[in-house]
């Protein structure tokens, strides 16, 4: 159900529970949180006495945005050890200095603007296509504790920031090893201010795909896994290969430094996954709302087993091995597939879905190949590829047509491609994107950071 833009938080335009939660308050209110169950002919009365009082119900929701976005902070700490442990040593420093700086730019420009234009508080019957016109900063209040709100404008307003630098770390694992510092973190300040919040506004944010085509994102497949996979594609082209990676028609495979740190990084990011779905929800005042946040859990744990379960299958037949980085790919597209709609699927569905997003991953990785596209830890079959086919699927198992999640894939698909293109060519032709061969053949580290990871085994090719 959607319901009309408050303003104070990004929640109410969110809120999937049978009842508003204003509303909530309302009742509950009325109520005490222990009265007798109403005669089942009274649909009202059982939505009062199946909710907690005003104020319990406020924490409730309140606690479910702390947890949930608590725990998608933490898959920061999942990107950047998956990716530290898939670059080659000398490397792994730069990729932690580009996780925790993304996030942290991702937290000021989401304060500064991104929030307000994904959630601007849009006129009636306005399209929003640009998403501009909330107030100064979205943060007016923030402190204040209001009950008819339903929850906590500043747990609402962190758990939105914590999806805003998931977007950008799906491009940092894409672009490694022949980016400099500089030039990504600009891009990330654009990304994460204005390209991903505009995305935002078209559906969370009430605006042109919810209001016209009747969209369906439960969670983010496209408007934060697809949309970060546009701009890592995107920036895999015009930033060209790692040097050596294609060589006279030969595809030279550079293995990661470090499997059980990137086996560590894909259960954390599995962890957080659990608040990036379940929290989404976005209440927990009802019986109903806990009881679907349970099913949200079951539904992305059983998507993300399928997903290494297709990869180690696969990868056994074609290759006679099972490749354990497909298999933590595998996971990875499960979960992002299950993203779109993680409430409605069966347990069966939801495994389904996720051991075809396995499957596309193990297909794809190579075809980037084929197409001279470098992508360093597999983030664009995972994130992009993966999360379209989670956005279409809702089709089948959510309430949506075919249409109208083909029209946000490719709306989508559209706006940040050449966003992200006009931001990677302006740093390209002005700044330069790539360190000197040079720099890049000896290790990003010394040069970036001035500091190896890995001192004693740093190699130098």
């Amino acid at each position: 159900m959607t319901f009309s833009i408050n303003t104070k938080g990004a929640a109410t335009m969110r809120f999937r529970s049978l009842v508003s939660v204003a509303g909530l308050s309302g009742l509950a209110m009325a109520t005490p949180v222990f009265a007798a169950v109403p005669t089942a002919t009274d649909a009202a009365a059982e939505a009062a006495a199946s909710a907690v009082g005003g104020g319990t119900a406020y924490i409730l929701n309140t606690l479910l945005f702390l947890i949930g976005g608590f725990l998608v902070m933490w898959m920061a700490a999942g990107f950047a050890m998956l990716e530290a442990g898939l670059v080659r040593a000398k490397n792994t420093s730069t990729q932690c200095l580009k996780n925790i700086g993304l996030y942290s730019i991702a937290g000021l420009m989401f304060w500064i603007v991104g929030y307000n234009i994904a959630y601007p508080g849009f006129a009636e019957g306005s399209l929003g296509l640009f998403g501009i016109g909330g107030t100064a900063y979205g943060m007016q209040g923030v402190g204040e504790a209001d009950l008819e709100t339903g929850y906590s404008v500043a747990s609402d307003w962190f758990f939105q920031m914590v999806f805003c630098a998931t977007t950008a770390s799906i491009v940092s694992g894409t672009l490694a090893e022949r980016i400099k510092i500089v030039p990504f973190f600009i891009f990330v300040t654009v990304l994460t201010a204005i390209i991903y919040p505009v995305v935002v506004s078209w559906e969370w944010g009430g605006g042109y795909l919810d209001s016209v085509w009747g969209f369906s994102d439960f969670a983010g497949s496209t408007l934060v896994h697809s949309t970060g996979g546009w701009a890592a594609l995107v920036g895999a082209i015009i930033l060209g290969p790692r040097l050596g990676r294609f060589v006279d028609g030969k595809i030279a495979v550079f293995p990661g430094t470090n499997i059980p740190l990137a086996t560590l990084g894909t259960f954390i990011l599995w962890l957080g996954w659990f608040g990036f779905n379940g929290a989404s929800q976005l209440a927990m005042g009802t019986v109903g709302d806990v009881s679907d946040v349970s099913k949200i859990f079951v539904n992305t744990n059983m998507a993300a087993c399928g997903g290494v379960v297709a990869t180690i299958i696969l990868t056994q037949l074609r290759y006679k091995k099972a490749d354990v980085t497909m298999a933590l790919n595998g996971a990875l597209a499960g979960l992002v597939s299950i993203t779109a709609e993680p409430l409605a699927p069966t347990v069966g569905q939801s495994i389904l879905i996720g051991m075809i997003g396995g499957v596309i991953v193990v297909f794809t990785i190579p075809l980037l190949d084929k197409l001279k596209i470098d992508d360093v830890v597999g983030a664009i079959p995972v994130h992009l590829f993966a999360g379209i086919w989670g956005t279409l699927v809702v089709a089948w198992t959510g309430d949506a047509t075919f249409m109208g999640q083909l029209v946000g894939v490719l709306l989508t698909g559209v706006w940040v491609s050449l966003a992200s293109a006009v931001v990677w060519f302006a740093l390209k032709f002005t700044i330069g994107l790539r360190p000197s061969p040079e720099v890049e053949t000896a290790g990003l580290d010394i040069a970036e950071t001035g500091i190896e990871a890995y001192p004693e085994f740093a190699r130098t090719t």
